[in-house]
């Protein structure tokens, strides 16, 4: 499993989290237990096999910084999605957008580019293209604001 793969995992696990009053250890409890991962890897290609230590370690510290954070990573998405307030944006795109404002503000060994090249192609597996170029806007503005 790659570092993309387990980016778009922890895009899933942040989706979910929209729906469910779970807390991340919760779902992290559900998904990856030796009876459910296995019928989620039946589904999906995504999930033919299970993280190592270190892509599990991704993606626990991804989704439960976005958990934490999600209050400043929302005004943030507010602020370079210019006219649009979250609970307007597609939960999908949401999910995406939190992810790479996450990981762009606090992983370390993460480059800004190559999060918002994977974000772009996460979202193309999922989303129409204006919502993709709506994505890639976002980031794109918020990066250039970092700069």
């Amino acid at each position: 499993m790659t570092r993309s793969n387990a980016r778009e995992i922890a895009m899933h696990l942040i989706y979910e989290l929209e729906f469910h009053e779970d807390l991340p250890e919760e779902l992290f409890q559900r998904v990856f237990t030796e009876d459910y991962y296995p019928r989620l890897g039946e589904e999906s290609e995504l999930y033919a096999e299970k993280p190592n230590e270190r892509q599990m370690k991704y993606i626990e510290d991804c989704v439960r910084g976005v958990y934490v954070k999600q209050k400043e990573l929302d005004e943030i998405i507010e602020t370079y999605a210019v006219g649009w307030k979250v609970n307007r944006i597609a939960k999908v795109s949401l999910a995406v957008l939190r992810l790479a404002v996450y990981e762009i503000l606090y992983v370390e060994d993460a480059p800004t580019g190559a999060v918002i090249n994977e974000a772009v192609e996460i979202a193309r597996r999922y989303e129409e293209e204006d919502k993709v170029s709506f994505i890639n806007g976002v980031l794109g503005s918020f990066a250039r604001s970092r700069a």
